[in-house]
């Protein structure tokens, strides 16, 4: 995997994800998560590839002062993020591969839209079972397919034409998974009991297609490999490629799917 495929952001972009990523695509999932892993006052739970954070904060709002919420990730900008966020959460440097907790040490294991970026799939679902308590419960979401988040595949098409596949394959990387079928078996070869997948809709909403733009090159991978020049081609190709997923006043809004693995241990 390339630094695309791993989706591993810069502390810069980590703060630009933080301020208009959670919010634009981010923030109707946590919810949805953590009903879905059956989530409850006094668990503990783990949220695995946590990002800045948004999941587990969701997730400490739910268990309370007598839970426990640890979030995991192996990109130090992300985490230095989530630290300054709150500090009732245990933020731990990690990889989903090698979970460096005990075994049956959680309630819960979550993890949003992360599965698509780790390098061991099958391993990283068998490490989230391992540290779940006997018949604990666990949700991973993952992106429906990028044919079904039509604002993506028109990104897509843009960065090919400007910069060719490479660049335009760190919007791809995102919907990998996108078969349930592949998803299902997946989890169940890893180990996991009870395996249901369930596809939901979803929206994706910026205050304009520049806020998308800077969202999407300064808030992800792309920041390290799009220079100015190259920034400025963006904003002047983009409405020909992206105004039709406009709406009054300016505002950007297209479906965006995604999948929901629910298992157990």
């Amino acid at each position: 995997m390339d630094e695309h495929d791993k989706g591993q952001l810069a502390a810069s972009a980590a703060e630009v994800y933080e301020e208009f990523f959670v919010p634009a695509l981010f923030i109707d999932w946590p919810r949805q998560v953590l009903e879905t892993s059956k989530v409850q006052v006094g668990r503990a739970v783990l949220d695995v590839a946590c990002g800045t954070g948004i999941l587990a904060r969701e997730a400490k709002a739910l268990v309370g002062s007598g839970g426990r919420v640890v979030g995991l990730d192996i990109n130090e900008g992300m985490l230095a993020v989530a630290r300054s966020g709150c500090s009732d959460i245990t933020w731990k440097h990690g990889a989903a591969e090698s979970l460096p907790f005990e075994s049956g040490e959680f309630d819960h294991v979550v993890s949003q839209f992360g599965l698509m970026f780790f390098q061991d799939r099958a391993q990283s679902i068998s490490e989230m079972v391992r540290v779940m308590k006997p018949g604990g419960t666990g949700c991973v979401a993952v992106w429906g397919s990028l044919d079904d988040t039509p604002g993506y595949l028109a990104v897509a098409r843009m960065l090919n034409d400007l910069f060719g596949p490479e660049i335009a394959n760190s919007i791809e990387a995102p919907y990998c998974l996108s078969d349930t079928s592949v998803l299902e078996a997946l989890f169940r070869t890893a180990g996991a009991e009870s395996v249901v997948v369930e596809t939901r809709p979803g929206k994706a909403l910026f205050d304009s297609i520049d806020a998308w733009l800077h969202t999407d090159i300064k808030g992800w991978t792309l920041a390290e490999v799009i220079d100015d020049v190259g920034y400025e081609q963006l904003k002047k190709a983009a409405p020909d490629y992206l105004q039709r997923f406009t709406r009054e006043g300016g505002r950007v809004e297209f479906d965006a799917p995604a999948h929901l693995i629910a298992f157990a241990a």
